[in-house]
């Protein structure tokens, strides 16, 4: 039987203390300017802009994400049934995830220039776009799956690790945060400060979720890894966004952005597999409170990105 620890604190509080956190850094940001005038900075030297952008995407990719790993004591404390329960609300956000990046290919790939210059000649662009976007999703899906049929003929069932599964999870969240990055990058150097500001609010209510998504994995394990293991799968799920925007701030590049949402939509399809994967090692994949979770998952990012963010967030930062 699994020894649970609640480190002391009741279960009420482990509940609400990261969502308190998440609100206190939303009062900071209502209260201060943490950006400055970013139609200056965009004018200042590749340095200064690249430490920026250092800066916005800590607080957009990594804050948020350790937030809400901050989740694991109470989900570590759940028991099996209601633990599957919240392993199928993660993969309900990744589908959610899935989605939204599938929407940036199609976005992405009719932003591509009508004329491509490859070999000598022009190419259209959308006829590059959608081989790019499959070569990156059957690619990094076959890889993936790959190295996941290795892992296990090597590994004795019996020591089947939610640690390897989380690591692929945050993996997967990365690859896909790098196409938010691209999207602050852009914004940023456009001079576009309120742009950029509803960017961050965004991404911070969309990767606060990812954090749970993440260690809901790990609660499986009988023994608690060593926080090295936590701080570095955070920084894998949320660091790309830094990358993301260093990109984008040398300007738009569709396609560009059209292999990094499709890399992610191959890595979140191969991870998903793992977190079924998971639940059949001790339990039914398919029950009622296991569609139900992944539903509620699925809505659960519908109502923070699309509701939250573009229609309150919108009115409150966008003057009409």
């Amino acid at each position: 039987m699994r020894t649970v620890h609640t480190y002391g604190l009741p279960r009420w509080l482990l509940a609400i203390g990261p969502i308190t956190i998440l609100s206190a850094v939303f009062v900071t940001m209502y209260v201060t300017s943490p950006f400055g005038n970013v139609a200056e900075l965009a004018q200042a030297s590749t340095l200064e802009i690249l430490w920026m952008l250092t800066l916005i995407g800590l607080l957009a990719g990594i804050v948020p994400v350790a937030i809400g790993m901050l989740w694991f004591p109470f989900i570590r404390g759940l028991d099996h049934r209601l633990l599957h329960a919240f392993l199928a609300l993660a993969g309900g956000v990744l589908a959610f995830i899935a989605v939204e990046m599938t929407e940036e290919i199609f976005e992405n790939a009719a932003a591509v220039d009508t004329s491509v210059p490859l070999a000598g000649r022009s190419l259209e662009g959308a006829i590059l776009a959608w081989p790019v976007a499959l070569l990156g999703i059957l690619g990094t899906f076959a890889v993936m799956y790959v190295i996941s049929r290795w892992r296990q003929r090597t590994m004795v069932a019996a020591d089947r690790s939610g640690l390897e599964i989380a690591y692929l999870v945050a993996l997967a969240l990365g690859l896909h945060s790098i196409g938010e990055g691209l999207g602050i990058g852009v914004a940023f150097i456009r001079g576009d400060g309120t742009l950029v500001t509803l960017l961050v609010l965004a991404f911070i209510l969309h990767n606060v979720m990812e954090g749970p998504t993440i260690v809901a994995a790990v609660a499986k394990d009988r023994a608690t890894p060593p926080l090295r293991h936590f701080a570095a799968m955070g920084i894998i799920a949320g660091g790309p966004v830094i990358l993301g925007g260093w990109i984008g701030s040398f300007g738009e590049a569709p396609l560009l952005a059209v292999l990094f949402f499709a890399i992610a939509v191959g890595a979140i399809l191969q991870v998903l597999l793992e977190v079924a994967d998971l639940i059949r090692f001790d339990a039914r994949v398919l029950t009622r409170h296991n569609a139900s979770a992944f539903v509620l998952g699925f809505v659960l990012m519908f109502v923070l990105e699309d509701v939250l963010t573009e229609v309150l967030l919108e009115g409150w930062l966008v003057p009409a």
